[in-house]
């Protein structure tokens, strides 16, 4: 990560304007870094789908059409830095982007999260009630090779009450959702959602946390299962860090920020 920016664009995705679930991820993000005093903007209705899925079933010319629309809404609103919780959206957006032309900095809310917190822009109350464990996302971990973070963030807020599962970090198992696989069944005995949270279980584990909207999908619809689920929940990276932030910080923060709104209106009058 470089220096932390006073700005960033949020990419919200596709899943957080149709399912209310996703959409909470996307207000935990917001309040942690509205809590670091840094300002969040949004596209809203200019915000097109990446083309993420479109690419995996092979439709890339429907990926192109999507990639140079949103290049361009992005350099008609000078964007220079892009935060958002989707992996997909993240691996797209940094990886696939650029050959269409785009040049912006992009970053996954884990590193951005975790870096609020290795400089005490946050400060959280320790989660002690439940012990948690990570589940990699595919295009967070393998594809992009950040396993420290999500961790780093994962202790800051349950300290010590922290378990691996057998497979994680480089080993780490897919949700199941990968490569368009979200948006059809296919035949087989047991979801990898299933198989993901009995692992866990197994682990020791009553929180399961994720870093992907898709992953976060799959892996609830695992703790429906009677054999698996036994009371385990699943949450986003953010939402832990937002469920644990010092709400006297965030509110001595708000004040700070409304104080410095007024100060630029007197200037601009």
């Amino acid at each position: 990560m470089h220096p932390i920016a006073k700005s960033y664009l949020y990419w919200t995705g596709c899943a957080a304007n149709y399912d209310v679930r996703i959409a909470a991820i996307v207000k935990a993000t917001t309040k942690v870094i509205r809590a670091a005093g840094i300002e969040v903007n949004f596209l809203g209705e200019e915000e097109a789908c990446t083309g993420d899925a479109a690419r995996r079933l092979g439709e890339e010319g429907l990926f192109q059409q999507l990639a140079l629309q949103n290049i361009a809404t992005l350099k008609r609103h000078r964007v220079e830095r892009i935060v958002t919780h989707c992996a997909h959206c993240f691996h797209v957006l940094k990886n696939e982007y650029p050959s269409f032309g785009a040049d912006f900095e992009v970053y996954h809310h884990s590193e951005l999260i975790a870096q609020l917190l290795r400089e005490d822009r946050v400060r959280l109350k320790p989660d002690t009630h439940s012990v948690a464990t990570l589940h990699d996302s595919c295009y967070v971990g393998r594809y992009n090779g950040i396993f420290d973070a999500p961790r780093e963030i994962l202790r800051a807020v349950h300290g010590a009450d922290t378990v691996e599962m057998p497979r994680h970090r480089e080993q780490s198992f897919c949700c199941g959702a990968g490569g368009a696989n979200y948006w059809y069944d296919a035949p087989k005995k047991e979801t990898a959602g299933v198989i993901r949270i009995r692992e866990a279980v197994q682990a020791g584990a009553q929180t399961v946390v994720a870093e992907c909207p898709f992953c976060i999908k799959m892996l609830e619809q695992g703790t429906q299962s009677a054999v698996a689920g036994n009371g385990v929940r699943v949450r986003d990276i953010a939402e832990i860090v937002a469920e644990a932030l010092n709400e006297e910080d965030v509110a001595a923060q708000r004040a700070s920020g409304n104080h410095q709104h007024r100060d630029q209106m007197k200037e601009r009058l």
